[in-house]
């Protein structure tokens, strides 16, 4: 794909430091160094997916940042790009994840490529099918341009026909780079050709006795039986282990770029000895840093902790997610529920500068990416922050209520006017139910705070009923000082935990101004008395 790009952004784009300009700028290098590349060649980005659990947000974060470099890397130049996701579906079903029904049926099916396990969930014809149809439902809801690919179907139609046959001749030297990044005991049955048995369907861990060249097979020996067996390495019956599988994949396809987590460095430099072996030229590759979860221990699909895609979605906007996923990429960071009400309501504050930026800030803001260079025009009277903290002083999950304290502190706003406040009510309504209801911890005044709260619910009745969150928060500041409060955020922290039962939220003022001070004061009243909650 390629579009008209405006000579003024593809300037600032080629001195553009926001790390998606930078990765598009090592492709270019990349291009200028391949002197013999057919020019309507596309440029293939590749992100691998494997389907032996279901899809977590990690195999998200993969393909929203591919595509971020792929947009930008557009921009800087004219050039066909393509992306394609590549399924692992072929791969041996090695243990039962701990998150799927009907366990004992994958149980019985250990050892078999996982498009040949059936579906525990009884929706498809395999369990790598219905982890496929899982991750694809999931990208097509983002919008996202990519050719799926299933290893399975690319190895049975005999598309890496000609590669494997190529592995085959170099078979002894993919060994000798494989051997020793392999334990002592490993190497005594290691092969890159992982035979199908022809029996059981079983993909067999064994060695291989002898490599017919000429006739494209290898020999093995089933180590149950003892009995010989001469297998084509073409046309599905073998497939590959997967770091010669990743080189393999390099090579016969033309794979330009392909991201892959910290924990695969060692892999991806074994890979690039492979390919370049094969005679290919490796990929440029960006090495992101893994995603943990509250314990800061790295998600797994099989362990099933980190934040599920549909869950992150229950909470946040599908943006926020995409913002999670460029904001420093080479950092480690925590995933769980507790990021997602900041980063709703920071897409938000770099979706509101936008506009207002020069070409070279808008370059850098997260949005660009985020929108491929055409971010909305969203007017949100409200932040995210806000809204939770209005349905947990109002105890109230009716969204029509909720909607009578919004349109008293932004007049003229409604569920038909502004949409996106509308499904940040509901994020807040299933927040609230999920993490903040249940973990509320609500503690009695202390007696400088009970003076303070006693001096505050006067003073806020001597304001008008219309009185901006601006003059509210200086009443709320001239109250702490007064009674002493150092540092001042004390003052703050009592009014959260005494009165909402949380350590943060908001500016106080803001949330009075949207909760009414009517309200607010009734609730110290409530708290001074013993009644919060």
């Amino acid at each position: 794909m390629t579009s008209k790009v405006d000579p003024e952004v593809r300037h600032e784009a080629e001195n553009s430091k926001a790390w998606p300009f930078q990765e598009a700028r090592r492709i270019l290098q990349r291009l200028e160094r391949q002197k013999d590349r057919d020019p309507d060649r596309p440029v293939l980005f590749e992100t691998g997916y494997g389907p032996s659990g279901l899809p977590h947000i990690g195999t998200f974060g993969e393909v929203a940042r591919t595509q971020m470099v792929r947009h930008a890397l557009e921009t800087l130049a004219d050039v066909k790009t393509r992306l394609i996701c590549f399924s692992d579906d072929m791969d041996a079903l090695r243990k039962v994840p701990d998150n799927v029904p009907n366990p004992e049926l994958l149980e019985a099916n250990l050892g078999k490529p996982l498009t040949q396990v059936p579906d525990p969930f009884g929706t498809h014809e395999s369990f790598g099918a219905h982890n496929n149809a899982r991750l694809r439902a999931f990208l097509d809801r983002f919008g996202f341009e990519y050719d799926f690919a299933s290893s399975t179907e690319y190895y049975t139609s005999g598309r890496f026909d000609a590669a494997l046959l190529r592995m085959l001749e170099k078979f002894d030297e993919v060994m000798a780079i494989m051997l020793p990044t392999l334990r002592e005991e490993r190497r005594k049955t290691y092969s890159p050709f992982l035979p199908i048995h022809p029996e059981t369907g079983i993909v067999m861990q064994v060695p291989v006795e002898e490599v017919n060249l000429d006739a494209g097979t290898i020999v093995w020996r089933d180590p149950e039986t003892g009995k010989a067996y001469e297998t084509p390495v073409t046309g599905g019956r073998c497939k590959l282990q997967w770091k010669p599988d990743w080189a393999m994949r390099w090579y016969a396809l033309g794979v330009d770029y392909e991201m892959a987590g910290k924990d695969l460095i060692d892999s991806v430099k074994v890979g690039q000895k492979i390919c370049r072996l094969l005679g290919g030229m490796p990929p440029e590759n960006f090495i992101y840093e893994l995603f943990l979860d509250e314990k800061g221990q790295k998600i797994s699909k099989s362990k099933g902790n980190g934040l599920t895609i549909e869950e992150w979605l229950r909470y946040g906007t599908s943006e926020s997610l995409q913002l999670f996923m460029f904001n420093k990429p080479k950092a480690a960071k925590r995933l769980y529920f507790d990021v997602i009400p900041q980063n709703v309501d920071d897409y938000y504050s770099h979706l509101r500068k936008y506009p207002e930026q020069d070409i070279k800030q808008k370059l850098a803001n997260p949005v660009w990416h985020i929108h491929r260079g055409t971010p909305p025009k969203v007017d949100m009277p409200i932040t995210f922050a806000l809204l939770l903290n209005l349905v947990s002083a109002s105890h109230s999950e009716d969204k029509e209520i909720l909607w009578g304290f919004i349109r008293r502190y932004a007049p003229g706003t409604s569920p038909q006017t502004h949409p996106e406040v509308d499904r940040l009510v509901e994020f807040a309504i299933n927040y609230y139910e999920d993490f903040v209801k249940p973990s509320r911890k609500f503690r009695a005044p202390t007696e400088e705070e009970r003076a303070a709260l006693e001096d505050l619910e006067v003073r806020l009745g001597k304001l008008s009923a219309d009185a901006d969150a601006e003059a509210i928060q200086n009443v709320v500041y001239d109250v702490g000082k007064t009674h002493g409060f150092e540092p001042l955020r004390n003052w703050f922290r009592a009014l959260y935990e005494v009165l909402l039962g949380q350590p943060q939220g908001p500016r106080f003022g803001s949330f009075v101004a949207l909760y009414g001070i009517d309200e607010t004061r009734r609730m110290i009243r409530d708290a001074l008395e013993g009644r919060q909650g």
